[in-house]
């Protein structure tokens, strides 16, 4: 019975970075075809990196990435009997094409265009892609292959295709985003397929940040009766080696000169965890990705800045993280001393700059306008743009990218100060619900105790006015979280959220702060991705909206 050894790669492209992610395919076949391996597959658009978006529309573009396949294949040539399957884009006919080709020894063997183009969600391929009709198969040493590219497989009619054409394996080429559940909807969807067709399944992920999307990688070989038999760590570039038979079946090939753990089977990470590596690598990824080097933060004593600066350490180092506390005649003592005793924890850079001072300027020069006023949440957002115009002062001057410290729940409630606390480069809690947060800081004090307990136990505050707290206005944060889950990210009603047992009037209020601060999300930074509908990419809302949803 005939065997080929098949490598998996998961590589960390950079959108547009097409000589770089072009080193990468080749530093991984090279370590491949040491390993024996006769069959490379790597990800889904690797050579362009995912979502390549609007630079698809650049004929220039288009071209080079034809020059540099070409040039790939070429390099490829040395590397005898190793067939490598690539990610890229190409025009056939006029028609742009989300491809994969099968390279051999310089040559090109076959080009597969993908048939499923998705348009939901953070995917817009038919704004871009012409779909594909035809199945692609190629046989090595009576092992035949069938190439698939991510959606494909979610749908019948591809991998069929494949499967009469005499596939044993699918060899499926992945730019999946990371979202939580979503490796086990993968395997779901990989186990129906592989059901279906009666093929073997490897699956190649993308890994790494790419602006606002997390790819966790997590790729996987799953035999043709559904059980997994192979899986590359999350998060981590790597390489993994198995064994495909003609008969369809799979085996492990462990390989430690391939740099990928003896056991073949990656361990799959809690809830926490995962969330928390989405964060850093998204993180670190952006800052590395755009050309900087340090952030920096507001530090408040709060828990939000607490797990945005222990994020950033983890992510990027303790010396590449700088903090500031700009305290007000509102800020308590407690926080000042919780927050200097995280800094002292961690490590990091820190500042302190009151801003007291500066208020009371800023009150004096618009006394004579606002005479005759009460005080109101105006006074209040004085102090929080004040930090913000600190913070982006030391970032025009040092360099620094400025982290924001909001969360989901304070972005859908409007529970945030536009060019306050708002304003930065790039928001690591954008779509993670103050619930979570709380879940995210309890996990990494398992790890090593960074945040000190009394930040994961006060009451939050924004502490802009006296003895304040966050729910003075809102309700409790498990019940705005419960509803902000179920109407943004299940896009469930009004009325199906009072019949789920929410009152009446939490969800009135919650639907209408919804509602009413989509300006202000328009105008906050990216940040990462980790539910299934972030604000941003998912979330596309009118401004101007006359619409009123009914309980």
């Amino acid at each position: 019975m005939s065997a080929v050894k098949v490598s998996i790669a998961q590589i960390n492209a950079l959108v547009g970075d097409l000589a770089g992610n072009s080193r990468r395919v080749l530093e991984a076949a090279r370590l491949a075809h040491a390993a024996g391996a006769r069959v490379l597959l790597t990800p889904e658009l690797v050579l362009t990196g995912y979502p390549p978006e609007d630079l698809l529309l650049r004929p220039s573009f288009v071209l080079q990435c034809d020059r540099v396949l070409n040039d790939l294949c070429a390099s490829l040539a040395s590397l005898s009997g190793l067939h490598v399957v690539v990610g890229h884009v190409t025009s056939q006919n006029g028609d742009l094409r989300n491809a994969a080709s099968v390279l051999l020894e310089g040559r090109v063997l076959g080009t597969y265009y993908k048939h499923e183009l998705p348009n939901y969600a953070v995917f817009d391929e038919q704004r871009y892609f012409v779909a594909g009709e035809q199945a692609l198969t190629f046989t090595v040493d009576g092992v035949c292959f069938g190439v698939n590219i991510c959606e494909d497989i979610w749908l019948e009619s591809a991998p069929e295709a494949a499967a009469q054409q005499g596939a044993h394996t699918l060899l499926v080429l992945n730019a999946s985003p990371y979202n939580i559940g979503k490796y086990e909807q993968r395997l779901e969807i990989a186990r129906r397929c592989v059901r279906r067709t009666g093929c073997s399944l490897l699956y190649a992920n993308l890994v790494g940040g790419q602006d606002e999307l997390i790819f966790d990688g997590a790729s996987f070989a799953m035999d043709a009766s559904g059980a997994l038999v192979s899986r590359l760590p999350d998060y981590t570039d790597g390489l993994s080696l198995v064994e495909a038979f003609s008969d369809s079946r799979l085996l492990a090939c462990p390989s430690n000169n391939l740099g990928i753990a003896p056991t073949a089977i990656a361990p799959e990470l809690g809830l926490e965890a995962q969330v928390w590596q989405a964060l850093t690598t998204c993180l670190a990824d952006y800052v590395k990705k755009n050309g900087f080097r340090t952030v920096i933060l507001g530090l408040s004593g709060g828990i939000d800045s607490a797990v945005v600066m222990a994020v950033a350490v983890d992510a990027l180092g303790a010396d590449n993280v700088h903090a500031v506390m700009m305290p007000s005649r509102y800020t308590a003592d407690i926080s000042q001393i919780d927050a200097r005793d995280m800094v002292k924890r961690l490590g990091v850079g820190y500042e302190e700059i009151a801003i007291g001072e500066l208020a009371a300027n800023f009150d004096q020069v618009l006394a004579p306008m606002f005479a005759g006023k009460a005080l109101d949440a105006t006074e209040e957002n004085i102090q929080a743009r004040l930090r913000g115009m600190l913070l982006m002062a030391l970032s025009n001057k040092l360099g620094h990218l400025v982290l924001t410290t909001g969360n989901k729940s304070e972005l859908s409630t409007g529970y945030c100060t536009l060019y306050g606390d708002m304003a930065g480069g790039f928001a690591v809690l954008k779509d993670v619900a103050k619930t979570l947060v709380y879940r995210l800081a309890r996990w990494r004090n398992t790890q090593s105790e960074v945040i000190p307990e009394r930040i994961i136990t006060r009451p939050p505050s924004a502490e802009l006015r006296p003895d304040q707290t966050d729910q003075d206005n809102l309700p409790e944060y498990d019940v705005i979280d419960g509803i902000i889950e179920r109407y943004v990210e299940q896009n469930q009603s009004a009325a199906e959220l009072v019949a789920a047992g929410f009152a009446p009037d939490a969800v009135e209020q919650i639907v209408r702060l919804i509602r009413i601060n989509e300006y202000k999300r328009r105008q906050s930074p990216p940040g990462p991705r980790i539910t299934g509908r972030a604000y941003g990419r998912d979330w596309r809302y009118p401004l101007s909206n006359g619409f009123r949803e009914s309980l």
